[in-house]
């Protein structure tokens, strides 16, 4: 680990740990605050202060434990030096660390390790959560989980070629790399700042992990078609709909947040995306729209256990009262959005959850109230076996 000395970073991450812990903000959030509050920050500066903010969200129990409870004695200089430590890295020479010994942070990541929950740093009630869903596998993936994620690009057909953004790329110093099956998917091949380029600018790529690109395809979408995305968000996987389709067709992209669909709009009009219309969900227009929909993408709700790699909140996040407020969630927009697809349709129902409680059981059910329906294909993608994130896909149609 290669360790800034300024005195300042140090402080803005006390600051940042002060709104994940003290207010519950997003780590995004808090990092983007304190990023506006140091605008003198160089460029290492920042990126030094977010991969460690983001490592020590990711570890906070474990770091708890190892520094002797520190958190709940708001002693945030001494959780930090103990995230250096259990690095192995060296410490800055500040008044603020001189009473953290080495040889006693390694004791303690020795007890850790005794207690999975602590050595994973996840709370009593996920862990048990996992167990419950996976058995002994919970840990192969939270392994992975752990880990963070790769930066992943999706070229858009769109506006551009792989050629034009390794071509724009190369004159920055940036080398992507092709992840092989999939079709669209590079891998950064160190970490860069690409939201400042024009080829970002012009809509060439997105950022968009790789097991997310697996979902239009998985929806067998051609041009001319009638595309509902019901659960549409910011759109990552409308935008990728509107290049296979070729701009063709129509997608109704639907969502119960306007914020979310305005950035949608947004990014639609960078990437060229011309056949995507949004809408505020509306139970009157829900019942007008039935069965007038070639393909029906519901990208659910969900616990989001599969893509804890880029959300480290949500490891402390979830309990088994979110997880049967999300089950009851899933089964109720299942029921409501399977009416929109036409007889002859297919209807794709998909998370980022790696629980089966949410994932293949929840089909099980659907298809226990709907017997005009049929699983025609189902995938399961595991971190696992990956390195990307968790997600569910099921491909249902009609008898």
């Amino acid at each position: 680990m290669q360790i800034l000395t300024h005195h300042n970073l140090y402080v803005g991450m006390i600051e940042a740990l002060k709104m994940i812990i003290e207010e519950e903000e997003y780590t995004d959030r808090a990092i983007e605050k304190i990023f506006k509050q140091n605008r003198l920050w160089g460029s290492r500066d920042r990126g030094f202060v977010a991969e460690m903010i983001y490592d020590m969200v990711r570890w906070k129990r474990k770091i708890n434990f190892v520094s002797g409870n520190t958190l709940k004695k708001r002693h945030y200089w001494d959780f930090i030096g103990a995230w250096v430590l259990m690095n192995d890295g060296e410490l800055p020479d500040y008044e603020e660390f001189q009473g953290l010994k080495r040889d006693k942070i390694l004791a303690a990541m020795r007890q850790a390790y005794k207690h999975p929950a602590i050595q994973h740093s996840v709370s009593d009630e996920l862990n048990a959560i996992g167990l419950a869903q996976l058995g002994e596998d919970w840990y192969a993936e939270l392994e992975e989980l752990n880990i963070p994620a790769s930066a992943i690009i999706r070229v858009n057909s769109l506006r551009a070629t792989a050629q034009d953004v390794k071509a724009e790329f190369r004159d920055l110093d940036i080398e992507i790399v092709k992840l092989k099956r999939y079709e669209d998917a590079y891998a950064l091949r160190e970490k860069a700042n690409i939201f400042k380029t024009d080829a970002f600018q012009k809509g060439w790529f997105e950022m968009q992990d790789a097991s997310s690109q697996l979902v239009a395809p998985f929806c067998e979408v051609e041009p001319g078609m009638r595309v509902a995305d019901t659960c549409a968000g910011a759109g990552g996987k409308t935008l990728h709909l509107a290049a296979l389709m070729q701009n063709k067709g129509q997608i109704m992209a639907m969502d119960i947040y306007q914020n979310k669909l305005n950035e949608l709009k947004r990014r639609a009009k960078r990437d060229g995306a011309h056949n995507i219309q949004t809408k505020l969900i509306d139970s009157k227009q829900l019942k007008r729209w039935k069965g007038s929909f070639d393909r029906v993408l519901i990208d659910a709700p969900c616990t989001g256990s599969g893509v804890l790699k880029r959300n480290p909140d949500a490891k402390y996040k979830i309990n088994n009262e979110f997880l049967n407020n999300v089950k009851a969630t899933q089964a109720e927009v299942l029921d409501n959005y399977s009416k929109l697809m036409k007889d002859d349709g297919l209807l794709m129902y998909v998370t980022c959850s790696i629980f089966p409680a949410e994932n293949d059981k929840q089909i099980e059910h659907f298809l226990q109230n709907h017997p005009e329906f049929e699983l025609k294909e189902e995938k399961k993608i595991w971190p696992s076996e990956t390195g990307f994130d968790g997600f569910y896909m099921a491909k249902l149609g009609k008898k």
